[in-house]
């Protein structure tokens, strides 16, 4: 129930805006929004990050978008270039707060006014290329396991640990859902256990163990980067990963990202805090794909769960 915040009857939604993360990329991803006007953020974030990102959204291949440090600044200037439309479709929508899920936490800090967009462009930039070289070093795995709770998953993967196993929770997705992270031997032993325990596990179409020990490699190089940032007072309370509390802007935001990395993300959590003590009536998923939509419906059912659409294309 929400303590924290009565939203009066018969006014319009109080939006939570989610950000998604990396996994949602898809070719041609960018095309609905090239023909609107906050396709001029494009040249922006490439300038910014290094990467040519209008050829990643417009014409790179599945292949080319798997690469960590491609999906990231891909998915990371979708999620820009829907959130700008929404602002200029939507301009009189209420949004109370915003949060990212993992990489979308870099997207839901620019829409809330803690970072530029070039700021937050230059930073998913060298987190991709952080965590892309700790993959290369440490190659590792990363599976769903539904059909339990989070204590279920819990319990699976501190057996394995006590067998020396390098495994560990990585995202609480929603109460049916638990992604977990480790070496692929892990991983492995982990679905054959959670499979004689009538668990479902699927693996990930992924070479990194994501918010794990595995990505501590990454951490000096973004650490570095995170410290050489302004973050602003923002305008927005973001709900971070790490602790599924709201923060506003500055620099608190250096040590939660930096945290964020090799931490759970608390999905489940965030959800409820947006909703219950920040008030949001309403979810909205801006960016690529419907996860987050659908991962908020299995965890608040009550509370309504859209997304928000791009753009019809006219064929040329």
């Amino acid at each position: 129930m929400n303590t924290h915040f009565r939203e009066p009857s018969g006014t319009s939604p109080r939006y939570a805006v989610l950000f998604p993360g990396q996994g949602v990329q898809r070719p041609g991803m960018g095309e609905p929004w090239r023909s609107t006007e906050s396709w001029e953020l494009v040249e922006s974030v490439s300038r910014a990050s290094g990467f040519d990102v209008a050829e990643l959204l417009l014409t790179a291949g599945q292949d080319t978008l798997s690469r960590t440090d491609h999906a990231q600044i891909s998915v990371f200037t979708a999620s820009l270039l829907a959130w700008s439309e929404f602002r200029r479709r939507e301009s009189d929508a209420r949004v109370g707060a915003v949060a990212g899920h993992s990489l979308g936490e870099y997207t839901a800090l620019v829409a809330a006014g803690v970072l530029s967009v070039a700021d937050g462009a230059w930073l998913v930039g060298e987190r991709g290329r952080a965590m892309a070289r700790a993959a290369r070093q440490r190659n590792g795995a990363m599976a769903a396991v539904m059909g339990g709770d989070i204590d279920a998953v819990a319990d699976l993967v501190a057996s394995l640990q006590r067998e020396d196993a390098d495994l560990w929770v990585a995202n609480h997705n929603s109460p049916q859902q638990t992604v977990i992270a480790g070496s692929r031997t892990a991983i492995d032993a982990a679905a054959s256990r959670a499979t004689a325990s009538g668990l479902r596990c699927s693996a990930l179409p992924v070479s990194a163990a994501c918010h794990s020990p595995y990505m501590e490699p990454a951490s000096a190089a973004l650490r570095r980067a995170l410290g050489m940032t302004h973050f602003a007072a923002g305008v927005l309370p973001v709900v971070a990963n790490v602790d599924a509390r709201a923060h506003y802007g500055g620099s608190q935001w250096q040590e939660l990202s930096g945290r964020q990395l090799v931490g759970r993300v608390r999905w489940v959590e965030s959800l409820r805090t947006l909703h219950e003590e920040l008030g949001c009536t309403d979810f909205l998923d801006i960016g690529p794909g419907g996860t987050l939509a659908s991962l908020a419906r299995r965890t608040l059912p009550e509370v309504p769960a859209r997304k928000f659409t791009a753009p019809a294309t006219v064929p040329a």
